[in-house]
């Protein structure tokens, strides 16, 4: 794997999608198991080196300001002095002074789910992208994304492929993400979608990468570049083929069925912790 040159002093946390929106304790108190539930929003404020300014990112939606609407909610509820909206739907606005002057205030960056190459394809290789990278090197910022906004911080990143596809080669498409996160592939609403085989196959076509199947309400919250915690009321299921003893992806012809032997596989809960093999 890529080793970092320097140690991040940023965080990632990496949500599955459908995250809890609304603190337990507003909510009906009929229903137990919500009132017992791991809140990971809260989690994201606790982490904020200060409860200043909260930027929601939701690029990657079709309705962005839909999108917006909850976070500006609950992170509000929690205790967020100022939480702004950098809703960047060019390649001009993501280099403009006005969203670099956002991501500088940012205490902690939010992306919405979505498309993941609505992300990439308008992010890439701005100056907004490059500055929220140097302040994740160079600071105590947090940068969380959910569903798609989860899935762009990683290198590959996982853009197309259907939920029950995965094992004819060709049948999935990666590109280069946000590379906050390297040598990593995130694909979220793991377990609801069926998607083991599909991140199998990212496995198989570079073993030296790491896959984080990350289920609904579920995420990971990452320090150093590499120490990993599971946070959320789902299971995180990390894929590692560091060990695999080969596959056949490089000598099949395109729709034909893939194989991959020792596969190591980890199923890991709220309050697990590993870290990445950087």
């Amino acid at each position: 794997m890529t080793a970092f040159t320097t140690i991040p002093k940023g965080r990632l946390l990496a949500i599955g999608g459908h995250e809890q929106r609304e603190s337990p304790d507003k909510k009906d108190q009929q229903d137990s198991d919500d009132a017992s539930a791991e809140f990971i929003l809260k989690r994201f404020v606790d982490e904020l080196a200060s409860k200043g300014t909260v930027v929601v990112i939701p690029t990657a939606s079709e309705q962005p300001e839909e999108a917006a609407k909850d976070y500006i909610k609950v992170f509000t509820s929690l205790g967020i002095k100022q939480v702004k909206v950098l809703n960047m739907q060019s390649r001009t606005e993501a280099n403009s002074p006005e969203a670099l002057d956002l991501i500088n205030q940012a205490d902690g960056v939010m992306f919405t789910g979505g498309d993941q190459l609505r992300l990439t394809g308008i992010l890439g290789g701005t100056q907004v992208l490059k500055r929220l990278y140097e302040r994740y090197m160079q600071e105590p910022i947090i940068i969380a994304g959910t569903s798609a906004g989860a899935a762009a911080m990683s290198t590959p990143m996982i853009y197309q492929g259907r939920n029950d596809a995965g094992y004819l080669k060709d049948e999935i498409h990666i590109t280069t993400g946000l590379q906050l996160l390297r040598d990593v592939a995130i694909d979220t609403h793991f377990v609801a979608r069926g998607r083991i085989v599909r991140m199998a196959q990212i496995i198989a076509t570079n073993p030296g990468c790491i896959g984080l199947g990350l289920e609904e309400d579920t995420a990971v919250l990452i320090s150093k570049g590499k120490e990993m915690e599971v946070l959320g009321n789902g299971i995180v299921v990390l894929v590692d083929g560091h060990d695999c003893t080969g596959n056949t992806l490089y000598r099949i012809k395109p729709g034909e069925v893939f194989s991959i032997r020792d596969l190591k596989v980890h199923l890991l809960a709220s309050g697990e912790q590993y870290t990445l093999p950087v």
